[in-house]
């Protein structure tokens, strides 16, 4: 990814952060010379300074058969907003994007398991939904295990980061208030969490 330094993102735990919020990423891989793509809810923690993902694919979807013999990639990217010029003080100027966005690659490790599928499963139901695991627990194991059955969990230690946050760095402090300003009270989700991260 094209990263102006200005733009670039190198805080370990802003990323963590970052991906832990908007955590449904894009998994892309090469299968038979094609690239391939399966967006998935991902988990994410550190261990020893390494950013480490898991996630679970179908098991009908092909994409995990191919995982462990290549480098894959992971994209995460949620908050985007049109910057209009109208907020810059000078008339020439043109429309530009404001986007935040990380890039992870690593070698994905297939979960062979089924009782390290069912960890990372309750791991996923403890980070998405606390309240869940009650009913979790009630389910009978025969259902549980036909569930795992029909499923494939892998976990990605990453080995590179690119992290880019474009949001207005490279204008004046005016400018830069008056686009947070303007997104803060849009009533695009994206626009919103634009500007909220203008203002920290």
């Amino acid at each position: 990814m094209y990263i102006q330094p200005i733009n670039q993102v190198t805080d370990l735990g802003e990323i963590v952060d970052f991906i832990q919020r908007f955590s449904f990423g894009t998994i892309i891989s090469v299968v038979n010379g094609r690239q391939v793509a399966t967006h998935l809810p991902f988990i994410s923690h550190l261990n020893n300074n390494k950013i480490v993902l898991r996630a679970h694919f179908a098991k009908a979807n092909e994409q995990w058969k191919h995982l462990e013999a290549q480098e894959s990639l992971v994209i995460f990217q949620e908050p985007h907003a049109y910057i209009s010029p109208k907020y810059y003080e000078k008339e020439q100027n043109v429309p530009t994007w404001n986007y935040m966005t990380v890039h992870l690659y690593g070698q994905a490790r297939l979960i062979e398991t089924l009782e390290e599928t069912k960890a990372i499963l309750e791991e996923s139901i403890n980070f998405f939904e606390q309240e869940y695991k009650k009913q979790w627990d009630g389910l009978s194991e025969a259902y549980k295990l036909n569930m795992m059955q029909g499923i494939v969990a892998f976990d990605m230690e990453i080995s590179e980061i690119q992290a880019k946050k474009k949001i207005s760095q490279n204008r004046s402090e005016k400018e830069k208030a008056q686009i947070a300003q303007a997104l803060s009270q849009s009533t695009s989700t994206h626009e919103q969490l634009i500007g909220e991260y203008m203002k920290k």
